[in-house]
């Protein structure tokens, strides 16, 4: 047995932050506050004036499959202009980096679990061993639904929700995933028959079905199966002025079912203003204030030039003449799903880009509980994850806040509401919406705090008033009870774990591939075999990697 001791630390868990030095112990890979008077002590730290936090876990962050593999081909370094340069952005050598530079500058940070948000079916092996290779992260993904084709003629031939059960089980199963995403609901599909927007309550161009239909379906496969995290929702309409009537017309869709919406900044937009476009941020932070069983993550903007990747196609192909530089990929993916890639500066001095930035910040001031509104950039779309410290101190700063504020566009400091939202984020809030809520909203259980019991990823920081450096470089970081940082120096890698959701269909669910009517009409759809690309759990094993089942709680 191997014993940790971390003396005099403060512990912050998200619940509260300790407001006297106390002890923690490291047991193996487990976490005490209390261990026998005559256990050996292999390890002895003191670590007065230093804050302990569980490992960050980044909800929403494209690090692995097709999309990202694109990015890096379309822009394999980053030659930016001085203007460009960021604090934030200096360390990555292009705008979507390298596996191992990926692992190593979330582990630089404390981050020790990240989840691929948009997973396809058809590449999910691929998409896992690209996560695998990710040094020192666990990780987990998404597998994207709501514009493939089986399920999409499902919804339109009334087959019934037990069928799209079975069907939503066995895609989660042989995908390894550890929820649903939706990307704009039937709008993918729909933009192949020259469609440009998709309403909630449109019909698709081609089949009997719309978006609404999509959602609700998928909700209810998601809550009826019992997946750990509820249904991962990108809206319809990203991006488009007076798009909070189309988002709240989704939260209506599911009717009252479990949703987490995503990078959600992008969906609370109105057509006011001098520019006929303005912030709505207030609508849907009542909305979550008011809706026990929703959640949101931010997909915050931070200046400078990023690349934008989404498998909304129809989002992207109407932004294409923004490109910046002027180059992009769009394509379509085994008639499950779409791709565009296009390359963005966002500038401070640009009105509708001051606003997101505005907008982002009111989100998370004006949402009450932490645990529910999460810390994201929608990586790299909104800009680099190594932007995370900088975000946290424009939360935890009212005065840094507002010097950035009033560089924006004039325009912008006329109309937005920001100034008035003086709220400071406390050190326990910020575990809050970057470990222990996306733990909850995960079903992980023994991750995102500092319990006994838990699993002993631990993160110490220097207790510092600038919050942008006590973030950007933790003193350690205990992976599994192993340290594996120390003084930003690289001591070990760590045995990788895959998350997953566990359902009580999940060994039912693969039989799905199994029967030949489901084949037949798989290999009718698709033109292969729906096991060529299904994966056995026992790859994972045989890959050196364990594997983690998510539960969910009510």
């Amino acid at each position: 047995m191997q014993v940790t001791r971390l003396r005099n630390v403060r512990i912050v868990d998200g619940i509260h932050a300790s407001s006297k030095p106390t002890d923690l112990y490291i047991v193996d890979q487990t976490l005490a506050r209390n261990v026998p008077a005559e256990t050996k002590i292999n390890h002895d730290y003191d670590l007065q004036d230093h804050v302990v936090m569980a490992g960050g876990i980044d909800i929403h962050t494209h690090i692995g499959g097709g999309k990202v593999n694109l990015a890096r081909l379309l822009w394999p370094d980053r030659k930016a202009r001085s203007s460009d340069e960021k604090p934030w952005l200096g360390p990555l050598s292009a705008p979507v980096p390298s596996t191992w530079e990926t692992g190593q500058r979330y582990l630089q940070m404390g981050y020790t679990t990240c989840f691929e948000p948009a997973m396809l079916a058809a590449n999910a092996r691929q998409s896992h061993i690209e996560m695998r290779d990710t040094p020192w992260l666990d990780t987990g993904g998404y597998v994207v639904l709501g514009n493939d084709r089986m399920l999409l003629n499902m919804i339109a031939q009334r087959s019934g929700q037990d069928a799209i059960n079975d069907y939503v089980a066995w895609m989660v199963a042989s995908s390894a995933a550890m929820a649903i995403k939706v990307v704009n609901a039937g709008g993918i599909d729909a933009f192949k028959y020259n469609q440009r927007q998709l309403n909630v309550d449109e019909a698709h161009p081609e089949l009997p079905v719309t978006p609404r239909d999509i959602l609700w379906s998928l909700a209810t496969a998601a809550e009826e199966l019992g997946l750990a995290h509820p249904l991962h929702v990108h809206c319809s309409n990203l991006g488009t002025p007076g798009n909070i009537v189309s988002t709240l017309a989704t939260l209506d869709a599911i009717e009252g079912r479990r949703i987490h919406l995503t990078h959600a900044q992008y969906h609370c937009y109105g057509n006011q203003g001098p520019h006929g476009f303005s912030s709505e941020a207030s609508k849907l932070a009542d909305r979550v204030n008011s809706s026990s069983h929703l959640s949101i993550d931010v997909g915050q903007v931070l200046f400078g030039q990023t690349i934008t990747l989404s498998a909304d196609t129809m989002h992207q192909f109407a932004n294409r003449k923004l490109a910046s530089p002027r180059k992009q990929i769009f394509q379509d993916l085994e008639c499950q799903a779409g791709c565009g890639l296009l390359p963005f500066r966002y500038q401070e001095g640009q009105y509708v880009h001051g606003l997101q930035w505005a907008i982002g910040l009111e989100l998370f001031l004006r949402i009450q509980d932490p645990t529910r509104v999460f810390l994201t950039t929608d990586h790299p779309n909104g800009g680099p994850f190594t932007g995370y410290p900088h975000l946290i101190r424009l939360l935890m700063d009212y005065d840094f806040r507002m010097s950035i504020f009033d560089r924006l566009h004039p325009d912008v400091q006329k109309t937005s509401s920001l100034p008035s939202l003086k709220r400071e984020y406390r050190l326990d809030e910020i575990a809050a919406m970057t470990r222990l809520g996306p733990a909850r909203a995960l079903g992980l259980q023994s991750r995102g705090n500092l319990n006994p019991g838990s699993l002993a990823d631990v993160v110490v920081y220097r207790n510092d008033t600038n919050a942008e450096t006590m973030f950007s470089s933790p003193v350690m970081v205990f992976r599994k009870g192993r340290m594996v940082l120390k003084e930003g120096v690289f001591l070990e890698d760590c045995n990788k774990t895959v998350l997953v959701s566990d359902f009580q269909a999940r060994q039912e669910a693969l039989e799905w591939g199994n029967r030949p009517a489901n084949a037949q009409r798989w290999q009718k759809q698709y033109g292969y075999s729906p096991w060529l690309t299904a994966i056995d759990p026992e790859e994972f094993a045989d890959e050196g990697l364990s594997v983690e089942h998510a539960h969910w709680h009510d």
